[in-house]
């Protein structure tokens, strides 16, 4: 018989171990410098022994040398159930020493705070993946569906050596899962009046990494030229950055402005948000600052350049110019050609564009039974939080997987202080998550996928 006494002990052993984790996970760096320069092996192999320890039989699967993933199911009591997907990537964006307070890679912990690369993404939820599975194997206890963990390579970068590459050799792991969590979701968001919101994501942005390229007339640097690639690509990079893209609202983010309306006072009607002539940028200056920032970055498809290269000496005009711009679109029919036609007209005649890397955008239903379970999870560890769905402005390894037609949704519990910039600290300097908010996230994973029929 299990006693009060031995579940409190267990959870404390799932919560200690779900920061020490992080912690160590954090140490094994798996900076993720494209191109293919990352290893991921050494917390590949970590993750598995871990697992391994809890009696699970993972599989450490090398895309290439050292771009290491880690898979395992967990077979659930009720085997007529659709399998689940639970996924969290190993590599981090690099991080410079000099800027950080702690090293990037000490996994110190401080002040009831875990500090280090990937704390927030998204070493902190892998670590709480572990800690559950550890927890089912210690207590001879399990869900009630097939769950696959996946631990990916190469998500900071295009997937192409992690999550892509799965889902393209080895698609059979995946077998039954019809939905999916992964990372950026059912973190605190504080309003100013004092609510505690939980957004889970329902949508992601697709991705459209763009290169741009401009063609001129090399010369010297001293004589007019009317062809300068230099000047036709600037131009057509501030077009770009300048352009105010249209407005439009998704399914998801409708959803989402009816339920922050609804949770921070300012409500909305359903007619009012589909009315072609519904002001929503007036609507987002109204609602709460921070409920508002959830929504604000997914109204639309956007560009920013972010790259420039030409040249090679001040006084030679170059005959070619490149630069490299993170364009994003949203979810929806005829929203990628609108992004494409729009791109054609801002870079002009004299500057060609063509993809680097591209993948589609997303949604999931938010009225689905699975949604609700992750509600019920977050609110029986936060009693008068309020859970709400939204978009994530980039993308997740859901874009790869949603290729095997598995809904993906954005649902790493957290609870988090007031005045903690949790987004900000996405490839941020001196990125961190408090030991507290692991183990909460810990207990509510646990319930969840313990319970989700």
């Amino acid at each position: 018989m299990v006693t009060v006494a031995d579940e409190n002990t267990g959870s404390r052993t799932r919560g200690e171990e779900a920061v020490r984790f992080t912690s160590e996970l954090i140490r094994i760096d798996t900076s993720n410098r494209g191109g293919g320069d990352c290893k991921e092996r050494p917390a590949a192999e970590y993750a598995a022994e871990r697992l391994a320890e809890a009696g699970l039989s993972p599989l450490v699967l090398e895309s290439a040398p050292g771009r290491a993933n880690v898979v395992t199911r967990i077979r659930g009591s009720e085997p007529g159930l659709p399998a689940l997907l639970v996924h969290g990537h190993l590599d981090v964006v690099p991080a410079e020493a000099s800027d950080w307070s702690v090293h990037p890679f000490s996994g110190e912990i401080r002040d009831g705070v875990v500090w280090g690369r990937g704390a927030v993404d998204m070493k902190g939820m892998d670590a709480m993946m572990l800690a559950v599975a550890r927890a089912w194997g210690r207590e001879g206890r399990g869900p009630r569906r097939d769950v696959v963990l996946c631990f990916t390579a190469d998500e900071e970068d295009s997937a192409e050596a992690g999550a892509d590459w799965l889902v393209r050799n080895h698609a059979d792991l995946f077998e039954g899962c019809t939905e999916a969590i992964g990372e950026s979701g059912a973190y605190t968001v504080h309003t100013a009046a004092g609510q505690r919101l939980y957004p889970v994501g329902a949508g992601e942005r697709g991705t459209g990494w763009l290169r741009l390229t401009a063609r001129g007339t090399a010369g010297h640097g001293s004589k007019p030229n009317q062809a300068n690639a230099v000047t036709r690509l600037s131009a057509a990079m501030a077009r770009i950055g300048e352009h105010r893209w249209p407005v439009r609202i998704t399914p998801t983010v409708r959803a989402a402005l009816l339920a922050l309306g609804a949770a921070t006072g300012v409500p909305l009607r359903p007619d009012q948000v589909d009315d072609p002539g519904f002001d929503v940028d007036g609507y987002l200056e109204r609602l709460d600052p921070a409920a508002a920032k959830l929504i604000a970055g997914t109204l639309r498809n956007s560009a920013n350049p972010t790259v420039l290269q030409a040249g090679y000496k001040t006084n030679v005009i170059p005959g070619l110019a490149t630069g490299q711009v993170d364009g994003r679109t949203l979810p929806g029919e005829g929203l990628a050609a609108e992004f494409e036609a729009a791109l054609d007209l801002l870079t002009g005649p004299d500057v060609d564009w063509d993809y680097l890397h591209r993948s589609t955008a997303l949604t999931a239903p938010v009225d689905a039974p699975i949604f609700a379970a992750m509600r019920d999870a977050v609110l029986a560890h936060d009693p008068g939080a309020v859970v709400v769905p939204y978009s994530m402005t980039g993308g997740t390894d859901a874009k790869q997987f949603s290729q095997l037609g598995i809904h993906g949704y954005g649902f790493s519990p957290l609870r988090l202080p007031p005045g903690y910039d949790f987004q900000g600290l996405f490839h941020g300097v001196d990125e961190r998550v408090p030991a507290d908010a692991l183990r909460f996230g810990a207990a509510v994973l646990d319930d969840f996928l313990s319970t989700l029929g």
